[in-house]
């Protein structure tokens, strides 16, 4: 079994996650994109809550058919949500499976704060989007769409609703939860 990985905070998730799992699992002969919502952000990022997240995903994974799935591990490794100690128990649990990193160009500059990167290296192929915007060499596949959680969570901050950039199963769960400031649905 072949898995990419695609960590972060989702929050909220958004149509640039959705492309970025689709590109890989389209052309980078893997068998599933687990997607990994931080339990604890390593560099302290104020969140949503887990389940509340785990929640937004598991609805942008139902856009799929079946090859998008939401992994819980953040929460079972639990510590400092550190890349390298989440790989090091999903290489241990899973001992046939070849992971893949997805990690976006946009990130790059914050590698020298990674624990462990050569190690991560080790474990998995690290696959390096070039996110839109942010150019970088060794990047595969085209410029992904220049969307991002902090700029979704901005427009709802000032009553817009990012419908172009939030799948509408992941607006409703955030509706449901009140989450960003949007209003709960009630029933007339």
């Amino acid at each position: 079994m072949k898995v990419a990985l695609l960590g972060g905070s989702f929050n909220p998730p958004h149509v640039g996650h959705l492309m970025a799992a689709s590109y890989v699992h389209a052309t980078q002969g893997v068998d599933a994109v687990w997607l990994m919502p931080t339990f604890h952000h390593p560099f302290g990022k104020q969140l949503e809550s887990f389940d509340a997240r785990v929640r937004m995903c598991d609805a942008l994974c139902r856009e799929t058919s079946g090859w998008l799935q939401t992994s819980l591990v953040e929460r079972e490794v639990g510590g400092g949500g550190r890349t390298v100690d989440t790989l090091a128990f999903l290489v241990e649990r899973y001992p046939d499976t070849q992971f893949s990193l997805i990690i976006g160009s946009d990130i790059l500059r914050d590698l020298p704060h990674w624990k462990d990167f050569e190690r991560i290296q080790r474990m998995a192929r690290v696959l390096v989007l070039y996110r839109a915007g942010y150019p970088a060499p060794d990047t595969v596949g085209p410029p992904l769409a220049e969307v991002s959680s902090t700029l979704v969570r901005d427009q709802l901050a000032r009553g817009i609703e990012p419908g172009e950039l939030v799948p509408s199963a992941v607006l409703a769960v955030a509706r449901e939860e009140g989450l960003y400031g949007l209003r709960v649905a009630r029933a007339p």
